[in-house]
């Protein structure tokens, strides 16, 4: 009977540590899962171009519509959070995210890829801007323009806002600084130079001009060129201009957007340099008819690599 009864002690005490054990180890993965979904669930509250955003921290799931948002975030080393952009409308230094899920056009978004890809941050532009509070029952959506009368001031704090929701603010504020060195040395030489630029933009054969507080501001506002023409009106389409006017305001350096090579269609028309008239000019007499990477331009902008394009491509004027 000792024997019996000493067995059963045993295993009665065997039994209550084990269920200790149990609703230890039980408690202890109830913990560590929730834990785990807070860290996961972690928000913050940015600034956008609407105002004030609660976003996901260190997102896993990205729709970006803005490309200069996506260069950024390519910048940032965190690309491969990106599982949905207009892959048809991307120009090609960003190439690579062709192969990522298309969401549709840059200025129509697909919604119901969009609600498939259960995306945890979507970035828009002025494109897609019609289509925020649709896109915002599927996720925080958040709207990054560029304001084209501070044009690297709104750039940089677009930087800074993708850095702090993907904690990249160190690698961010390096990144910022190659590019404010880059910036001063092209100002600088713009300044010196006194010579005067027009920015014109070409589409299957029809010109329009774009001054300081305009889409391409950033060559005057940012790089420093002198305009050749003060009285441009600010427009998102610019200003029509003829060949005639080119001439009139005899630019020193002519910069030159080809819209229909970034978007397709008949450029046959859209060599701008060959134009009689555009030759008679200053630019035209020195080689300073300057084209610039019309996907970059016409497509993109407001990023770190875009920006970082932009100043090689204006560097040219110097040569």
């Amino acid at each position: 009977m000792k024997k019996k009864y000493l067995a059963l002690t045993v295993v009665s005490i065997l039994t209550v540590f084990s269920l200790v054990a149990c609703g230890t180890s039980g408690k202890s993965t109830e913990s560590a899962a929730k834990n785990s979904s807070e860290k996961e669930t972690a928000t913050l509250t940015v600034t956008d171009s609407n105002g004030s955003i609660k976003v996901p921290k260190n997102p896993k799931k990205v729709v970006v519509f803005d490309n200069g948002s996506l260069d950024t975030i390519d910048a940032l080393g965190e690309g491969e959070t990106i599982v949905g952009a207009p892959t048809k409308n991307l120009p090609e230094y960003l190439a690579s995210y062709k192969k990522v899920e298309s969401a549709g056009g840059i200025k129509e978004p697909d919604l119901e890829k969009i609600n498939e890809l259960q995306p945890d941050l979507i970035i828009i532009s002025g494109r897609q801007k019609d289509y925020q509070e649709k896109l915002s029952k599927i996720a925080p959506t958040m709207y990054l323009a560029v304001d084209t009368k501070e044009t690297w001031k709104s750039t940089k704090q677009n930087i800074e806002t993708l850095a702090e929701i993907f904690d990249k603010k160190t690698e961010a504020a390096k990144k910022i600084a190659e590019l404010e060195k880059e910036i001063a040395a092209v100002k600088e030489k713009a300044t010196a130079s006194n010579d005067t630029a027009l920015i014109t933009l070409v589409n299957e054969g029809q010109l329009s001009a774009y001054g300081k507080d305009s889409r391409f501001g950033i060559i005057h506002d940012t790089f420093g060129f002198k305009e050749a023409d003060p009285a441009i009106e600010a427009s998102t389409h610019g200003q029509s201009i003829s060949y005639e006017y080119v001439l009139e305001k005899n630019p020193d350096i002519l910069f030159v957007i080809d819209r229909t090579k970034a978007i397709g269609g008949d450029d046959s028309n859209d060599n701008v340099a060959a134009n009689e008239l555009v030759k008679q000019t200053n630019a035209g007499k020195n080689n300073k008819v300057i084209s610039l990477q019309p996907d970059v331009w016409y497509l993109s902008g407001g990023g770190v690599e875009s920006t970082q394009l932009m100043i090689e491509d204006v560097k040219q004027a110097f040569e």
